[in-house]
C-alpha cells in the first residue's frame, strides 16, 4: 500500500478549511441582507423578559448562522438605550444555543454524501444571482454550498491520510491519559489557543470532527477541544471589543463569563456528563472504531447539551451576571473626552457589514447632537464678558472643531472599511448617504468654528457690537439653532414620519433675514451708527449663519433624498 502524500493532502485540508469560513460568511452575509431590518425589528420587540430574550438570540443567530452579527446587534440596541445589559446578557446566552446549529450542519456533512446536493446548489445560485431580484438567495445557495463543499473535500482528505494506519500517531494520542483531568484540560487550552489563533470556532470544530472521526483522536479530547473553543470564541471577541465603549465590553464579558462558568462545572462533571451526552446518540466512548457519522453526532450532540444546560442554570441568575460585569467593569467618568471617542462604532466589532451600517448611522446622530452642542457653546461665546471665561469657552469650541474633523474622518474610515464587503445595493445607497451627510455635518462644525472666530476678533478690538447688533445676532442664532434642532430630528427619525418642510422654511427665514440684515447694515455704516470694521465683523457672523444653515439642509436633503425645489 503507497503512503499517502501528506503534503498535498495537508494543502487540501487548509484550503477546504478556507472554503468553510469563505462559505459561512457568504452564507450569513447573504441572510442578514434578506432579513437584517426584520431580525433588528424582532430583536427590539422581543426582549420582554429573559426567556424572550434568550429565545431570541436563539432564533437570530440560527436564521443569520452568526453568533458575531447577533452580538453586534444587542450591542448596538444596549447602547442605543432599547435594551438593558440584562436583557442583553438573555440574548447573547440565546446566541450560544443558536450557534450549535453550525455543529449539527458540519455532523451531516460528515454523515451524508452531500456531492449530489452541492453541484445543483451551485447551478441554481449562478442562476439566481445574474437573475438579480432573487440574487441574496443566490447569494446564499453559493455559501451553502461552498461549506458542504469544503466538508465533503474534508472528510475525503481524512479518509486519504489513513491517520488510523499510522501508528505513531495513533500511539501518540494514545499516550494521552484520557481518565485525567489534566489531560482534558490541556486539551481544553489547545482548543482555546487554536480559536483564538484561527478566529473560526468553526474551523476548530470541522479539525475536531475530522481528527475524531478518523479514530485517530479520543472522544473525550475532542470534546475538551469543543469546550477550548467555546472560550477561544470569546476571548476573540472580548479581544475586538477593547476599543469599544464601556457597554460593548460588558456585553463582550457576560458572553465569556457565560461560557467560562459552564466549562468550570462541565469539568467537575465532565465523565459522567459525556457519557450521557454519548448515550443520547447510542455512542459508547470506550469503542474506537465508530464511524464518522455517529462521532460526529456525538461531538454536535455536546455542542448543544453544554450550551443549553449552561443556559438552563444561568439564566435565573441574570441580575447577578450583571452586576458582576458592571463591578468588573466599570463605567469611565462623562467628561468632555468622552465626546471626542466614537461611541458605536469600532473596527475590532465591524464583522458583520449588513448590520455595521446600523452602527454608522447611530454614530452619525451622535455627531450631529456634538455639532449641536457646539453651536451652543458658540451661543454663548457672544455672550461671555470675562477674558477668563471667554478664553476657556473659545478653547473649548476649538476643541469641538478638531473633534468634528476627527469624527468625519474615523466614521469615513469606518463605512469605506464595510463598502470594501460584498453589500446589497440598498446598503450601498446607505453609505454614499451617510458619507455625504457626514461631509455636510463636518462643515456645519467650521462654521461653528469661524463663527467663534468672528467673535473672538471682536473681543480683541476696542470696539463693540451696538444693543440692536446684538439682538439682530441673538434672533439669527435662535433661528439657527431650530434649523440645527430639526436636521437632528429628522437624522434620528423615521422618514415616513417626517416633514422636510419645516427645515426649508427655517432656511429660506434665515436667507430672507440675513438679507434685511444686511441692506440695513449698509445702511447704519452710511448713517454713523458704528464703524465700517464692526459692520463688517458683525456681518461675517450673519453671513456664516446662513452658510451654515445651507449645510443643513444640504444634511437633510440628502438623508430624505429630496430636494427643497421638489418639496
Amino acid at each position: 500500500m503507497e503512503s499517502p502524500d501528506y503534503f498535498s493532502i495537508f494543502l487540501k485540508i487548509i484550503g477546504s478549511l478556507a472554503l468553510l469560513i469563505y462559505g459561512m460568511k457568504v452564507m450569513s452575509e447573504a441572510l442578514q441582507k434578506m432579513a437584517g431590518a426584520q431580525l433588528r425589528h424582532i430583536l427590539g420587540a422581543m426582549t420582554t423578559n429573559r426567556f424572550t430574550g434568550m429565545l431570541t438570540g436563539t432564533f437570530i443567530t440560527c436564521a443569520v448562522q452568526s453568533s458575531s452579527a447577533t452580538t453586534v446587534m444587542t450591542v448596538s440596541f444596549v447602547n442605543a438605550g432599547l435594551l438593558t445589559l440584562a436583557q442583553a446578557i438573555s440574548v447573547i446566552m440565546g446566541a450560544n444555543i443558536g450557534t450549535t446549529l453550525t455543529a449539527w450542519i458540519m455532523s451531516l456533512g460528515f454523515s451524508v454524501n452531500l456531492i449530489d446536493f452541492v453541484f445543483p446548489a451551485f447551478i441554481v445560485g449562478l442562476v439566481l444571482i445574474y437573475t438579480r431580484r432573487h440574487r441574496y438567495i443566490g447569494d446564499f445557495l453559493f455559501g451553502i454550498a461552498f461549506m458542504f463543499f469544503s466538508l465533503v473535500l474534508l472528510s475525503q482528505a481524512g479518509n486519504e491520510l489513513r491517520l488510523d494506519n499510522n501508528p505513531e500517531l495513533v500511539e501518540f494520542f494514545k499516550s494521552f491519559d484520557t481518565g485525567s483531568y489534566l489531560t482534558i484540560i490541556i486539551f481544553l487550552l489547545i482548543g482555546t489557543a487554536i480559536t483564538c489563533v484561527v478566529q473560526s470556532s468553526a474551523a476548530v470544530m470541522a479539525i475536531t470532527i475530522l481528527l475524531c472521526s478518523t479514530g485517530v483522536l479520543p472522544i473525550y479530547l475532542g470534546i475538551a477541544l469543543v469546550m477550548g473553543e467555546n472560550i477561544g470564541t470569546t476571548i476573540t471577541a472580548n479581544l475586538a471589543a477593547l476599543g469599544a465603549n464601556t457597554q460593548a465590553r460588558r456585553a463582550a464579558f457576560a458572553h465569556l463569563m457565560f461560557n467560562v462558568f459552564g466549562v468550570v462545572w462541565v469539568l467537575v462533571f465532565f465523565y459522567p456528563f459525556v457519557n450521557m451526552v454519548c448515550s443520547l446518540v447510542n455512542y459508547d466512548p470506550a469503542d474506537g472504531h465508530a464511524g464518522a457519522q455517529k462521532l460526529s453526532m456525538v461531538l454536535a450532540m455536546f455542542h448543544t447539551a453544554f450550551n443549553v444546560c449552561n443556559t438552563f442554570i444561568l439564566i435565573w441568575f441574570i441580575p447577578q451576571m450583571e452586576k458582576a460585569v458592571c463591578r468588573i467593569i466599570k463605567m469611565k467618568r462623562r467628561d468632555e473626552d468622552e465626546d471626542s471617542r466614537l461611541r458605536f462604532i469600532s473596527s475590532g466589532i465591524m464583522q458583520t457589514p449588513e448590520l455595521s451600517v446600523l452602527e454608522a448611522r447611530k454614530e452619525i446622530t451622535l455627531f450631529a447632537e456634538r455639532i449641536q452642542r457646539m453651536f451652543s457653546m458658540v451661543r454663548d461665546l457672544l455672550e461671555t464678558n470675562n477674558d477668563a471665561d471667554f478664553a476657556k469657552l473659545f478653547a473649548r469650541i476649538e476643541k469641538y472643531e478638531s473633534i468634528s474633523d476627527n469624527m468625519e474622518i474615523e466614521i469615513a474610515k469606518y463605512l469605506d472599511n464595510v463598502s470594501n464587503a460584498h453589500l446589497s445595493d440598498e446598503t450601498k445607497a446607505k453609505i454614499r448617504v451617510m458619507l455625504r451627510e457626514i461631509s455636510e455635518i463636518e462643515s456645519i462644525g467650521d462654521s461653528c468654528y469661524n463663527i467663534a472666530r468672528s467673535i473672538n476678533r471682536k473681543i480683541k478690538g476696542k470696539e463693540d457690537f451696538t444693543e440692536e447688533q446684538y439682538q439682530h445676532l441673538h434672533q439669527m442664532f435662535s433661528l439657527t439653532n431650530d434649523s440645527i434642532a430639526q436636521m437632528n430630528v429628522i437624522i434620528s427619525g423615521r422618514k415616513d414620519n417626517l416633514d422636510v418642510n419645516r427645515s426649508f422654511n427655517i432656511e429660506n427665514e434665515i436667507n430672507n433675514y440675513r438679507t434685511q440684515l444686511k441692506s440695513q447694515n449698509i445702511n447704519d455704516v452710511n448713517d454713523h451708527k458704528y464703524t465700517y470694521a464692526i459692520g463688517t465683523m458683525y456681518m461675517d457672523i450673519v453671513s456664516e449663519c446662513e452658510k451654515l444653515a445651507d449645510y443643513v439642509v444640504n444634511v437633510v436633503e440628502v438623508h430624505m433624498g429630496t430636494r427643497q425645489r421638489e418639496a
